[in-house]
């Protein structure tokens, strides 16, 4: 049964994805555990599998307004993909659903959502004091420093479904620094399609999938996300940014002091 708050809070989520690329497990899992009340490894599986199918909407948009960078794609995923079914085959032996993997899940979820909020913060003025030093930062960007970014994101996004938005934008921004902003949030949307994909397989094989959860986040998120890659060019960052900074920093205070 579709379930109408489920629905508006993947209208939001989808909206905030489509417009900044960040959102989507940073602020979906959080809210799933501390306001609904969904068991951690439910909530994280869940929200993967619903980040896939609504990043796929979203790859589509932005695809068609030519805002993706598929050399970045490729070098991602030939990170991300192996290192997140490797997680996945580790968290099937230490157990998806036990008091021990629970912790583990809010603390990475704590840990990598406060990182999330910080790096959104302090992103500007790092690169501007990082171009300014050296002019031609960012005109090169290593292919192994992208696999590597890939590499760290199967990682955490396999357990606390967070990364592949926030930190994922970030780091792009950091190795293509010279790349228009909707390309970076494009291109990272894009990357996040297999990743969570292959994760959200992972945990449904694990079993840890409510799929009537899941059915409601979508009749919400598919809207919200088609809009909100439309919006991508309209809404000032500057606006955005700051206030979901500061929605992250007390998200992860309370998985990681309250939760």
């Amino acid at each position: 049964m579709i379930q109408p708050l489920y629905v508006f809070s993947g209208l939001l989520v989808g909206l905030l994805v489509g417009i900044t690329g960040v959102g989507g497990g940073s602020l979906m899992t959080p809210l799933l555990i501390l306001v609904f009340g969904i068991h951690p490894s439910t909530a994280v599986g869940t929200d993967l599998l619903y980040a896939s199918v609504t990043k796929t909407v979203g790859t589509g948009v932005h695809g068609f307004h030519r805002n993706i960078d598929w050399k970045i794609v490729t070098r991602l995923a030939a990170g991300s993909v192996p290192s997140t079914s490797l997680t996945i085959i580790t968290l099937s032996y230490i157990g998806a659903t036990g008091k021990s993997m629970n912790a583990l899940i809010s603390l990475v979820l704590g840990i990598t959502v406060m990182i999330t909020a910080v790096t959104l913060l302090l992103k500007g003025p790092i690169l501007r004091f990082a171009m300014k030093r050296n002019p031609d930062f960012g005109a090169r960007s290593p292919v192994y420093l992208t696999v590597l970014t890939g590499i760290i994101l199967g990682v955490l996004v396999s357990i606390s479904s967070v990364g592949a938005g926030a930190l994922g934008t970030t780091a792009l921004m950091f190795l293509y620094p010279r790349l228009p902003t909707a390309k970076i949030i494009g291109s990272d949307i894009a990357h996040a399609v297999p990743l969570t994909l292959i994760a959200g397989l992972g945990h449904w094989w694990l079993g840890s999938i409510n799929f009537p959860l899941l059915i409601s986040l979508l009749c919400g998120s598919i809207p919200g996300i088609i809009i909100g890659s439309v919006s991508t060019r309209r809404i000032p960052e500057a606006i955005i940014r700051p206030l979901l900074a500061a929605v992250l920093i007390l998200v992860s205070v309370k998985l990681l002091y309250g939760g």
